[in-house]
């Protein structure tokens, strides 16, 4: 983020030439049995691959260990927007090529969203809470703010959370296309995703996983944890408008944003940055700029604000969970990660997009914005840990 490197390339996972949209943010080198026993990643699609890579870098970077003393006190909760799309694309294929017979038994688990947060818990022997979330784009900052409402209720003292996505694939990505949702530069993919920006023509696929480990405080202190944030509020709320477009007053995304500030119990004026949902698409962006500003006020105009989809592409189900992931490093490291590809911003997208460099800066408290298909939102308020 902080090089301005951008993820998006060609697609290389299938032949794209009858496709409008050919980019996408694609992990071309992802190997899972880095992560997973060889024999049991065929078992598993492709996005319970990633959350299991991410939850072992997770959980090793948090030095929590899974005990018979304490398994019953850590949960998970993992979630994705569509689950195993290749998988249910090449057992079809299957079936029509040699009949039921050719139908993989390991299809159902390999597929269904749960299973992300199944095969955590049974490798790590984690038997708190265990469940997930299927809210598209906002799926992974619910299963985050659902574990720590989780933690809260003193259900449970650690939850292992986020997302998973993996849906670079020909019925994903034509489905996508076929909505008129997706960039079509390209011959210029890593300028293709560019949020704010007055020539932007739609957002571009990507994939990958994001993991969190949240913990009960005097339960990190007591372990000697490495304490990255503080989490501090969580609000959601519904558009009740229409499937896939927000209203033009971004009024969903100001209720669900003005729910979070209420959560954590503080004004408008603490927010310093802003993880914008900002996905790159004409009426997304300028819908969430509208609601920033009626959130925020005069101090929206004070405040910094990027899209980390501009480097990454829209991640789907998964893209809560690695922003609230940005956001963590951006307190930690003090420095705001920028929009890339911000070259003539939009006249109704008029805010600090902090375009094309990262900008060292005090941060105390930063949101980050999540919102999907069917008007479902979410928002997640950090703060900068202070001991």
């Amino acid at each position: 983020m902080l090089a301005v490197r951008s993820g998006i390339s060609r697609i290389e996972a299938f032949d794209t030439n009858q496709f409008n949209a050919q980019i996408a943010g694609e992990i071309k080198h992802f190997d899972p049995t880095k992560f997973i026993e060889k024999k049991e990643v065929k078992k598993m699609g492709r996005f319970i691959q990633m959350a299991i890579a991410a939850s072992v870098d997770a959980l090793t970077t948090s030095g929590l260990q899974v005990t018979e003393e304490n398994a019953e006190r850590v949960g998970v909760y993992v979630g994705s927007g569509i689950g195993g799309f290749e998988v249910i694309e090449r057992e079809h294929s299957n079936y029509l090529n040699g009949g039921p017979r050719r139908i993989s038994p390991f299809f159902i688990p390999a597929t269904i969203v749960n299973l992300a947060s199944g095969y955590i818990s049974i490798r790590t022997g984690a038997k708190g809470p265990n469940s997930a979330t299927a809210t598209a784009c906002t799926t992974s900052a619910h299963s985050i703010g659902d574990s720590f409402r989780i933690i809260a209720r003193g259900e449970a003292d650690v939850m292992i959370c986020g997302g998973a996505e993996a849906c670079i694939t020909p019925m994903g990505i034509g489905g996508f296309a076929a909505m008129r949702a997706l960039s079509q530069r390209n011959d210029d993919p890593t300028r293709a995703s560019r949020p704010f920006d007055r020539d932007r023509d739609g957002f571009v696929v990507g994939e990958g996983s994001g993991i969190l480990i949240l913990e009960e405080l005097e339960t990190a202190k007591r372990r000697g944890a490495p304490i990255l944030a503080e989490i501090v509020g969580y609000g959601m709320s519904g558009d009740a408008h229409h499937l896939t477009s927000p209203p033009e007053d971004g009024e969903g995304a100001y209720r669900v944003m003005r729910n979070a500030l209420n959560d954590a119990k503080i004004t408008p004026d603490k927010i310093d940055y802003i993880n914008a949902h900002g996905t790159s698409t004409q009426l997304g962006d300028k819908a969430e700029t509208a609601a920033i500003k009626r959130t925020f006020g005069e101090h929206a105009y004070k405040l910094a604000v990027s899209s980390t989809k501009s480097m990454t592409g829209h991640l789907l189900g998964g893209a809560g969970a690695l922003e609230a992931g940005l956001v963590v490093c951006a307190l930690g490291a003090q420095v705001a990660p920028p929009t890339a590809n911000l070259d003539n911003p939009d006249e109704a997208c008029d805010l600090d997009y902090i375009p094309n460099e990262p900008r060292p800066m005090k941060l105390d408290y930063a949101l980050s914005n999540s919102f999907g298909f069917g008007g479902t939102n979410g928002a997640l308020i950090f703060k900068r840990f202070d001991n």
